[in-house]
């Protein structure tokens, strides 16, 4: 049970986020003099069709770094804090940069991998696999490896699929509110309230997000999330609140997506780090979905991965072994319906 000085501070650390999220988010929308270089301009890659700043990756830090501050008073500050707040230092002002001008592939991933070895020098690791009946400890090398190709993954996964209005941060709420569930049922009241915060500020960035979005989260925001979402994953998971492949499952409409489209771009020998429009939601939307409609058909699926997600942990072996099974089969059906919208408009397969 929390004290009543927790209980008032997760209150205030929650609208806090929210509030200025929101707030600050309305305030960038409006492109400051500072900021004016941090415009996406359509092009042929795009699905929005004017100039949008990209300014709401600043929006979300300012809040998670102001809602902080007061759980902090009454909550313990874990090992890895630090190690993640220069991580996220990191990644951030490389993301920033190229939100304000064209930072090379390379220097970001340099960046990236950086953040990802100081995590892991903090003592954040995937040490085992484990599925529903099955556990295997991995060898420090390998698990290094894996740590390290987890996050590195998850930043620029993230970065990916930030391409339609509504969508990284809608990916946030659910994703991110998933884990925060875990950490209650768990009894981890500050691992979830720390998800619980990145939930409300992307909320508040929602609010002027939605299609038609009238900013976007940049690279800042997206790479942000994307190294959150892989680090909590995996603090989750070594604090015994749930295994790896739940935490997936809840954040899996970006990772199947991410991670399909890239594998399918290198069986056909393409630029995997150039622009394009191949991931399942932007095929929708070429093949006549609008946003709106995309992203609200996407809400659905966030929603029911991160429920699912949810109630994982509590199932048998046997219920959990069919759960990830009959997920494999909704994504392919997903596959199939995407390839079927496609035909019916007259579009060749990617």
């Amino acid at each position: 049970m929390l004290s009543m000085d927790q209980s008032a501070v997760a209150c205030i650390s929650l609208v806090a986020a929210f509030a200025i999220s929101a707030l600050s988010t309305w305030r960038l929308s409006r492109v400051p003099k500072f900021f004016s270089r941090m415009v996406d301009l359509p092009n042929e890659r795009s699905l929005h069709a004017g100039a949008v700043p990209r300014t709401g990756g600043i929006a979300i830090c300012a809040a998670l770094a102001v809602a902080c501050l007061p759980a902090l008073t009454v909550f313990p500050l874990p090992d890895t804090s630090r190690w993640l707040g220069v991580a996220i230092l990191l990644v951030g002002v490389v993301s920033f940069l190229d939100d304000r001008g064209d930072v090379k592939v390379r220097f970001r991933l340099a960046a990236h991998m950086a953040a990802g070895i100081l995590l892991l020098a903090g003592g954040v690791s995937w040490t085992g696999i484990e599925l529903p009946g099955l556990y295997w400890i991995m060898p420090n090398v390998l698990s290094w490896f894996c740590t390290l190709g987890y996050l590195v993954w998850m930043v620029n996964l993230y970065n990916f699929m930030d391409g339609m209005d509504g969508f990284a941060g809608g990916m946030a709420v659910f994703g991110f509110g998933a884990l925060a569930l875990l950490g209650l049922r768990g009894g981890d009241v500050g691992f979830a309230l720390a998800n619980g915060v990145v939930v409300a500020a992307a909320g508040g960035f929602l609010l002027h997000n939605f299609p038609p979005a009238r900013i976007f989260l940049g690279d800042l925001g997206s790479s942000i999330m994307g190294l959150l979402a892989g680090t909590g994953s995996l603090i989750g998971v070594q604090r015994g609140l749930f295994p790896l492949w739940v935490a997936m499952l809840a954040f899996s409409p970006f990772i199947v997506d991410a991670t399909w489209t890239l594998l399918s771009r290198l069986r056909r020998g393409e630029c995997v780090w150039q622009a394009h429009r191949s991931h399942h939601y932007q095929r929708l939307v070429l093949a006549g979905w609008n946003q709106r409609k995309t992203v609200s058909w996407s809400y659905l699926l966030m929603a029911a991965c991160a429920s699912t997600a949810v109630a994982a942990p509590g199932m048998s072996v046997r219920d959990q072994g069919l759960l990830i099974a009959a997920w494999a089969i909704i994504y392919f059906l997903i596959g199939v319906k995407i390839r079927f919208a496609e035909r019916l408009a007259g579009i060749a397969a990617p």
